[in-house]
């Protein structure tokens, strides 16, 4: 390899955000994100709507990302993109722009794994930004994924834990729709959480051998205990909204936290990074920044844009494979399911 500088474009479109990067080795340059609202009023990510949007998109976010890093195509050195986990209809959009665009400028074509990219996000060159040396443990929660990792490299990850049905992020998204709080709810459990009282009630907690989740327990105690209370008092949601949020936040919270120290003691490892969209919640980072001071533990922490889905972390592991020469040929499939 060349002393020249790394340009990679990254394109991520794996459920209903289309976003694009532009890194210079490890450095981010751009990272464009664009939202799509059409979701909101079906309460959920509708996946055939989700891939026109992403047609539509596509164009625009990559032409910004490339403008706003000062940076013509032509000078760009390969292309990452999701191959999955994700929708299948949504990952296709990107994969085979990425595809055409690494042809028609005969670069590399560079594979990422989502979920490995929520992990190595850490690794990007941010001013101040201490990245975990291996190896580390990382939690991974988001809207599909809820996963403890153990990295030992880049490439070499293995799952110790993970959920044996709901996500974290469907846990809050589905206890905010019992709340009658709109889509997505989870950032509004979050945001009512810091008002409230997390003592106020108590929730039944999932006991799960191990380091897996379980999440659909603690829904369920929720749902039955909001109907009790309801039935007896039409307002009680109206009048009690900030402490249900901010006891419903705790308790998952907690879960999370006992399984973490659980991982800890079984792998002698106390550098936590955490990764995926929940991670943007308060509640989460407050409990990983006091567990350092708690418990000893070393904490990572991500910048609120490369939690949620982004293309500056597809970015860094494309990054990180460009160095191994680690590249794809065009008849690479997208996969809705993928493993580590």
């Amino acid at each position: 390899m060349s002393n020249k500088p790394v340009y990679i474009l990254a394109i991520e479109s794996s459920c209903d955000d289309t976003a694009a990067a532009i890194l210079q080795n490890d450095k981010v340059l751009s990272n464009i994100v664009a939202n799509q609202l059409i979701h909101n009023q079906y309460g959920g990510v509708v996946p055939e709507l989700a891939s026109r949007a992403h047609q539509q998109n596509i164009v625009p976010v990559i032409d910004a990302a490339l403008r706003k890093a000062n940076i013509q195509k032509e000078q760009l050195t390969a292309i990452a993109f999701t191959q999955g986990p994700g929708l299948m209809g949504s990952l296709l959009v990107g994969g085979s722009f990425a595809k055409s665009l690494s042809l028609a400028l005969n670069i590399p074509l560079i594979a990422v794994n989502h979920m490995q990219a929520h992990i190595l996000a850490h690794f990007i060159d941010e001013e101040g930004y201490q990245k975990p040396t291996f190896p580390f443990l990382a939690l991974t929660i988001s809207g599909g994924h809820t996963q403890i990792v153990k990295v030992n490299d880049y490439f070499d990850m293995e799952i110790i834990g993970e959920t044996t049905d709901d996500a974290v992020g469907e846990a809050f998204d589905k206890s905010a729709k019992i709340l009658g709080l709109p889509y997505p709810g989870g950032p509004l459990v979050d945001k009512n959480a810091q008002l409230g009282n997390p003592m106020a009630f108590t929730f039944t907690k999932p006991k799960v051998p191990g380091l897996d989740f379980s999440f659909s327990g603690l829904k369920t105690s929720i749902l039955y205990f909001i109907q009790k209370n309801a039935a007896v008092n039409p307002n009680f949601i109206e009048e009690n909204l900030n402490d249900i949020c901010a006891s419903i936040q705790y308790s998952i919270i907690e879960i999370l936290m006992d399984k973490m120290k659980l991982a800890v003691n079984q792998t002698g490892i106390n550098r936590i990074a955490i990764g995926g969209g929940v991670s943007a919640n308060s509640g989460i980072r407050n409990a990983m920044n006091e567990a350092q001071s708690k418990y000893g533990w070393q904490t990572y922490i991500p910048k609120f844009e490369y939690t949620t889905d982004n293309a500056a972390m597809i970015g860094i592991v494309g990054y990180q494979k460009y160095l191994q020469e680690n590249f794809e040929t065009s008849d690479v499939v997208s996969k809705a399911r993928i493993q580590f």
